[in-house]
């Protein structure tokens, strides 16, 4: 289990989850992660082998930084499965859970309970302890494939059911899930894998959908465990500058003040070319920490990239940051079925 952080005495990491290159730990890897001390870090199929060897990797990233880490994976379904066969049985994408819903609702409901559990319990067993999903974007006829059948639903009232269940379940089996990618990237027509995506709608039009399933869950108590990732998309009516996960105005007026999310942010993984007009990773993480993403996500396992990061940031989460992550811990901690 995650332990929260004691302000008492102000031993918060780094800001920062980092990828790592390969299946096991290397001796330089270790010896960064030491003196870093990042939140945690995050698995690629690049690291992702067998169960003995993920569970091995996982101790092994435990003794290093001397207590048990976040440990993050994308373990959506469909084509996001970082955990395949032979070992891993192949889940739905996430578009099958909110047709299921459509055809039968108390039918799909435990469809999306019983697959949630089981995903949780392939994660659990391995060590790890996040999982970035669900997708909780809208669909549009716009919407680019990269996102496409990994989004729900194109009605915002199936994709805050669907999505509630899996956080819910997902929480409840001892893993902290992450919603993606606010405030809403349904509207994106380019893979922000590859462009900056810009999304020209009104805040009004935003509130009428894409914002309707956080809002829909703020009111649940298993909101508390939930986790949200920053989208690098431009949104012209907040910021026609810079993409949200790097601007203040996306982040502290559309996504705590108009979705009104109040978890903990990561932002979506800085090595992506949408930031490729900040440069070096090291200025992207910094732009994106000065903005107000909690946490910097930097993800293709570059150590050099990661050194040169860490002269860029804080050494330490600030205390409203470490704050949110402890509210997530607890309340995991408290509900989780899979107690170890």
């Amino acid at each position: 289990m995650l332990q929260k952080f004691d302000r008492r005495y102000g031993n918060f990491p780094a800001p920062v989850i980092f990828g790592l290159s390969g299946t096991t730990l290397t001796a330089d890897e270790k010896a960064f992660l030491k003196d870093a001390n990042p939140l945690g870090i995050i698995l690629f199929k690049r690291n992702c082998d067998t169960p003995d060897q993920i569970s091995t990797l996982t101790a092994s990233v435990f003794e290093t930084l001397g207590r048990v880490v976040p440990v993050l994976i994308d373990q959506e379904g469909g084509r996001v499965q970082r955990l395949s066969e032979p070992h891993w049985k192949p889940y739905p994408p996430a578009r099958e859970y909110g047709l299921a819903l459509t055809r039968n609702f108390a039918n799909g409901k435990q469809f999306i309970i019983d697959t949630a559990t089981e995903m949780a319990n392939d994660l659990t067993a391995l060590g790890i302890s996040v999982n970035c999903a669900p997708v909780m974007d809208i669909t549009y006829a716009e919407t680019d494939d990269s996102i496409g059948d990994r989004s729900i639903s194109k009605d915002p009232y199936i994709v805050s059911t669907v999505a509630g269940n899996i956080i819910r379940t997902y929480a409840e089996h001892g893993v902290i899930p992450v919603a993606k990618h606010l405030p809403g990237q349904g509207r994106a027509t380019h893979d922000s894998h590859k462009d900056l995506p810009v999304i020209d709608a009104t805040p009004e039009e935003m509130r009428r959908t894409d914002y309707l399933p956080y809002k829909e869950l703020s009111t649940k108590t298993y909101n508390e465990a939930l986790w949200g990732m920053v989208a690098h998309v431009i949104y012209n009516a907040y910021d026609s500058r810079v993409p949200a996960s790097c601007s203040r105005r996306v982040i502290w007026d559309a996504i705590r003040g108009d979705v009104g999310f109040n978890g903990l942010l990561i932002s979506d993984d800085i090595c992506m070319d949408a930031l490729s007009g900040y440069g070096e990773a090291k200025h992207r993480a910094k732009a994106v920490n000065r903005a107000g993403c909690d946490i910097i996500l930097h993800c293709d396992g570059n150590l050099d990239d990661m050194k040169a990061i860490m002269t860029e940031i804080p050494e330490k989460m600030p205390l409203t940051s470490v704050e949110r992550f402890n509210l997530s811990v607890g309340w995991v901690n408290r509900n989780s079925k899979n107690k170890a």
